[in-house]
């Protein structure tokens, strides 16, 4: 059950956004075989005085283009599927909505499963 917070400056169009939706989803399906409807996710728009990045960090060239993608999960995942997810959303959030790869910063946050309450106050994992 990924919980998925997305930050990007503000200005972008409604189909935009969708598109980043559909694609961080896509990608967590297929390499982290999140259930179908499991869909937890955020976006956070910001103006240019509170986005702030490294333009150059890591040999990457970024733009003002760059979205932030945290997503906190449970910590059941292997390398190989970690590799697998950032390589995965960089590829999709390129075909759709068309950003560049250096423009896709992906952070994995993770958590014990017991960490989790889906609702009603309880802890269904632990």
């Amino acid at each position: 059950m990924p919980l998925v917070h997305i930050s990007m400056r503000a200005g972008k169009p409604e189909p935009y956004r969708q598109a980043i939706f559909d694609s961080v989803y896509r990608a967590l399906r297929e390499t982290f075989n999140v259930p179908e409807d499991d869909q937890f996710m955020v976006i956070t728009e910001h103006d240019a005085a509170s986005f702030r990045y490294g333009a150059t960090y890591m040999g990457v060239q970024r733009s003002d283009e760059l979205v932030f993608i945290q997503i906190t999960a449970n910590n059941t995942r292997t390398l190989e599927q970690k590799k697998a997810l950032f390589a995965r959303a960089a590829q999709l959030l390129v075909e759709s909505p068309g950003l560049r790869p250096e423009d896709v910063f992906v952070s994995l946050v993770e958590v014990q499963k017991e960490n989790w309450s889906f609702g009603h106050g309880l802890a269904q994992y632990a």
